[in-house]
């Protein structure tokens, strides 16, 4: 064996001990404070959040009168959230609030509280119940600390959240719309565009309820059309006063021509019958 692969080998075995020495279990079986306090902070700054909050959470009882036991609780927080621990980390962050309500971190503490039901908030397909919590929360904060720190992520948050429930809102009204059941359709684009008046969107959702309308009355029994292409016309009505510079005037104009078409036709019919 050459020297330096002697060295290499040599090198090895040091670091192994020195491993072996500071690992997390003999830490925790060190009966002094400050040397378990030091490794735990030294593990946090090294970005090794789980031995750090096996320390942490074994300090729990020996520091709970300490004054650093503030510091200690709100790294053991952000512990559970650097490793995706949100569900933990949210209850963590709301313990420190109750237990350190007038603290310099309180107001970091309550944004994170938030945001970790943002971290939480699923794919758009699922139940949304931690996106509004995530705007319910972020918005509390906003309301208690005006001055935050995290006030603009805060809002950019707030944004987010809504985008994602409105878009779940409209696959709702597209899919109803994709299978035919136009009436749902409608209904689920109106409701759409009554939560999200000022969306980007928002023609484009007043155009879909006059196609849903529209195909509705087409697919109606004889009797039940003339009222239903009304609706389809009175839709576009609405339309042009809430939305007279839209690109979409033009399209949903078809759908209002068609419409009187068919109602002139409803009449001729009818007055057919009649003679």
């Amino acid at each position: 064996m050459n020297c330096t692969r002697l060295l290499v080998v040599f090198s090895a075995v040091l670091i192994l001990a020195g491993c072996n020495k500071n690992s997390v279990a003999k830490i925790l079986k060190n009966k002094d404070v400050e040397y378990k306090l030091g490794m735990a902070e030294q593990y946090y700054a090294n970005k090794k959040y789980s031995k750090a909050q096996i320390l942490y959470e074994d300090l729990f009882p020996l520091l709970r009168n300490d004054p650093r036991f503030e510091d200690l609780y709100y790294k053991y927080a952000y512990c559970a959230f650097y490793q995706k621990d949100y569900g933990n980390a949210e209850n963590l962050f709301k313990g420190f609030l109750e237990v350190f309500p007038k603290s310099q971190r309180a107001s970091d503490a309550d944004f994170m509280r938030a945001n970790c039901f943002f971290k939480q908030s699923p794919r758009v397909e699922l139940d949304q119940t931690p996106t509004e919590k995530a705007i319910g929360f972020m918005q509390a904060h906003l309301n208690n600390y005006p001055e935050s720190a995290n006030t603009e992520e805060a809002k950019k948050i707030i944004e987010e959240c809504y985008e994602k429930l409105e878009l779940k809102e409209f696959k709702s009204a597209e899919l109803y719309y994709n299978v035919a059941s136009y009436r749902a359709a409608a209904i689920s684009y109106t409701n759409l565009l009554n939560s999200y008046p000022e969306s980007k969107k928002a023609d484009e959702y007043k155009l879909m309820i006059i196609k849903s309308y529209f195909m509705y009355a087409g697919m109606s029994v004889e009797e039940k059309q003339r009222e239903r292409f009304e609706k389809v016309i009175e839709e576009y009505y609405d339309f042009l006063d809430r939305f007279p510079e839209s690109k979409l005037v033009k399209d949903a104009e078809k759908y209002f021509n068609q419409s009187k078409n068919n109602l002139k036709a409803i009449t001729n019919e009818q007055t057919d019958k009649k003679s």
